[in-house]
């Protein structure tokens, strides 16, 4: 007999490819959703549970009398299913995410700010809902999943990206690029490292959890894509898997409003994650490298575009307002023309540390 397999959100963004992956390996995949987003990528076996994983109530008369070989809780109220699923599952896997480290949505926690960087596992987490009450709700819940399930396996996710995201921080650049801007703003020449997941990457190391039981339980991965992009780089891949080439106008961050989107919070200060537990213990490396992953997101968003105005770009916050950034470029360049032009008496260089271009003999 196959072994069952539950899966809370198999339609989203992950979900499709760990659904697949189960599937693949012969499980019996059951999945549990509210039914508004059926995807076609869904394999025919899987069995369909349409309840909403928000009503605890709905949630309890759905799972009454069920058990399961394993458990994977992608979304929905995951205390309650951990809760409701205590006894009932062979093996628990949750996904939560990454603001539960204390700084990573409140970078002024640490001084000077900024969350250290990398952020391994062992890292503090919030404990106080004063400091920031989405990571302290984040955190608090990764505590509830191992009550209820001491050998469960939970992964912190960093921002996703790939189809069906509902939060696609590439519409942003994408847009532009369909609508023919010529010129984009980046705050600090964007530079900012901003850990993401690609999605085929993330649903990846959720299976390596699932095929080495033995070395996943009761601990938590970071996952993510091995290589951190900067936002520049996110940019010019995308522009460049298009066809397109934008002008990159590089602004200090307090005045780059229209780059807020893409640096996703009020500080420039680097988000990177330590992936050495999940490579090391259960073997990960990236199924698709993060450059080609941002080509085919940035292809599949242009042959899949949100409508304007949108639930994708409400979530984004961008207004698209291209008369006021070409405004604020304007007054940018002629700012920067103004400064009159400076003769140091013996010209700064790069030290004798660098042997690049342009370094001294």
């Amino acid at each position: 007999m196959p072994q069952r397999a539950l899966v809370v959100g198999g339609t989203g963004p992950t979900g499709i490819w760990i659904v697949h992956g189960l599937v693949a390996r012969g499980w019996k995949v059951t999945i549990l959703h509210r039914g508004q987003h059926e995807r076609a990528e869904t394999p025919a076996s899987v069995q369909h549970l349409h309840h909403d994983p928000y009503d605890e109530s709905e949630l309890a008369g759905a799972l009454e009398d069920e058990t399961f070989d394993l458990v994977v809780s992608m979304y929905g109220r995951l205390r309650a299913v951990a809760k409701l699923t205590s006894g009932r599952a062979g093996r628990f896997m949750s996904v939560g995410g990454v603001p539960a480290y204390r700084g990573w949505m409140n970078p002024w926690l640490y001084e000077p700010p900024g969350v250290p960087v990398p952020v391994a596992e062992d890292g503090p987490t919030v404990a106080d809902p004063a400091e920031d009450a989405k990571g302290y709700r984040v955190a608090q819940t990764e505590h509830v999943v191992f009550a209820h399930h001491p050998g469960a396996t939970h992964f912190r996710y960093p921002y996703a990206y790939g189809p069906y995201q509902l939060v696609p921080r590439e519409w942003s650049i994408v847009r532009r690029v369909l609508d023919r801007r010529a010129r984009i703003i980046v705050p600090d020449d964007g530079l900012t490292l901003h850990h993401h997941g690609y999605t085929v990457n993330l649903a990846h190391a959720v299976l390596l959890g699932i095929d080495q039981p033995n070395a996943a339980a009761g601990k938590v991965f970071n996952a993510a894509d091995e290589e951190v992009l900067s936002i520049r780089q996110v940019v010019e891949l995308t522009a460049t898997a298009l066809d397109h080439a934008f002008e990159i106008v590089s602004m200090p961050y307090d005045l780059a409003t229209p780059a807020r989107p893409l640096l996703a919070q009020p500080l420039p200060t680097h988000r990177v994650l330590d992936l050495t537990r999940i490579r090391t213990e259960l073997g990960y490396c990236d199924v698709v490298p993060a450059r080609e992953a941002i080509a085919h997101t940035a292809r599949w968003l242009a042959e899949h575009p949100p409508e304007p105005h949108a639930q994708e770009e409400m979530v984004l916050t961008d207004p698209f307002d291209y008369a006021a950034e070409d405004e604020l470029i304007a007054g940018w360049l002629a700012a920067r023309a103004s400064i009159p032009r400076v003769r140091f008496e013996a010209e700064p260089h790069y030290g004798l540390a660098y042997s690049g271009p342009d370094a001294r003999r």
